[in-house]
């Protein structure tokens, strides 16, 4: 089977192994003469990251970058972002990187028109609605990592610096106009955010597919989603040139992002405060958490994995499904506590005061509330 092909579904999707060579054409396609180039401080100079810059010179483009972004970046970051847009005369981002630099480039094209502060559309109701959606700049977007799928979401996760708390930015036209999914970027990924992004494409499937909410395409594709990770991401782990496993990895990453439209949960809530307090890796934390949420929703979700555990290769149903969750994580060498993250007791408290308002909250199969919340994260400690 060739891994490459053109999709439209979420967006306009150029996959397969040696594409970032279109990304010229993309900026053409996007109406983009200007581009600024936003990843994080750790691709700024990496030879992945001179290539594309190399590619975009090539073609009369210039070679614009922006790199002060943070791991969970903020509205710093962001107003360094808008700023540098704005000083270099840019008409659209090049959102370049993991979760960090994508978000952050999607939001640096959202914001760099608009004249409220970033919170002001922060997805609640329908402010979104109050953006001028004309001033919204073009964006395209190369992943650089297999796991957020933030290329074909239509939010960022903004962390306020002051409260520590993480924010999703959300407006349809956040949807990248061009998305190019390259493996070949991921190889030099080391084994460790191999895990940790792999891990944070399969929380989102797994609590997409376990939502109650009513979405039967995402409920699909997060099915599908879950079975690639499991077939391929011990592969990617144990091999990092394996190209097939890479892509694989790749459509993971895009499928949990599209799939989440139907809700995300208990992993999610725990993880956006934690990473906003103590700076930890998203997908890591994810992992860590997986185990002590599936455990709270276990009734809920029990016969929907019996279902679909035959599928995955997985024999035993719910309960085969729970444990091979905890050895793949052992497996990828992924901590067993949150605890080994660095995460204290006494930080409990604040840590499910913010996710009780986090929009996870809404999409868990069983209600959240401070009790369980306070249980859950113990449990995970």
């Amino acid at each position: 089977m060739t891994l490459t092909a053109n999709w439209s579904y979420p967006t306009a999707i150029k996959f397969g192994a040696g594409r970032i060579a279109e990304l010229p054409a993309a900026c053409a396609q996007a109406g983009i003469k200007r581009p600024l180039l936003v990843t994080d401080k750790g691709l700024a100079g990496l030879p992945v990251t001179a290539g594309a810059l190399d590619i975009l010179e090539a073609a009369g483009l210039g070679r614009a970058m922006f790199s002060e972004v943070d791991p969970n970046p903020n509205e710093i970051n962001l107003a360094a972002g808008v700023a540098a847009y704005q000083a270099g005369g840019h008409d659209g981002v090049i959102a370049f990187g993991g979760g960090s630099g994508l978000d952050l480039g999607k939001c640096v094209a959202f914001m760099a028109g608009q004249t409220r502060p970033v919170w002001e559309f922060e997805d609640v109701g329908d402010w979104w609605t109050r953006a001028d959606a004309d001033a919204i700049a073009p964006i395209i977007a190369v992943p650089t990592t297999a796991g957020t799928g933030s290329e074909v979401g239509r939010a960022s996760v903004i962390t306020n610096s002051v409260t520590h708390a993480k924010k999703i930015i959300f407006h349809p036209k956040f949807l990248p106009t061009v998305v190019i999914c390259d493996p070949e970027l991921t190889v030099g990924m080391p084994k460790f955010i191999t895990a940790g992004t792999g891990l944070d494409a399969f929380a989102h499937c797994v609590e997409a597919f376990s939502s109650p909410h009513y979405h039967p395409m995402s409920q699909g594709i997060a099915l599908e989603g879950i079975r690639l990770v499991i077939d391929y991401l011990p592969r990617a782990y144990a091999d990092g040139t394996d190209i097939e496993a890479r892509a694989q990895m790749m459509s993971a990453a895009a499928m949990g992002a599209t799939a989440f439209q139907k809700g995300l949960g208990a992993i999610h809530a725990m993880s956006h405060p934690i990473g906003a307090h103590f700076n930890t890796h998203h997908g890591t934390t994810n992992a860590v958490c997986m185990p002590a949420v599936l455990d709270l929703n276990a009734d809920v979700i029990r016969d929907r994995f019996d279902r679909a555990a035959g599928y995955l290769g997985i024999t035993g149903g719910y309960d085969g499904f729970r444990a091979f969750v905890q050895d793949l994580n052992d497996s990828l060498g992924i901590p067993r506590s949150l605890r080994d993250l660095g995460v204290t007791e006494a930080a409990i408290p604040d840590l499910v005061r913010d996710a009780l308002t986090d929009p996870s909250c809404g999409g868990n199969p069983v209600t959240l509330t401070e009790a369980n919340l306070t249980a859950l994260f113990k449990a995970a400690l």
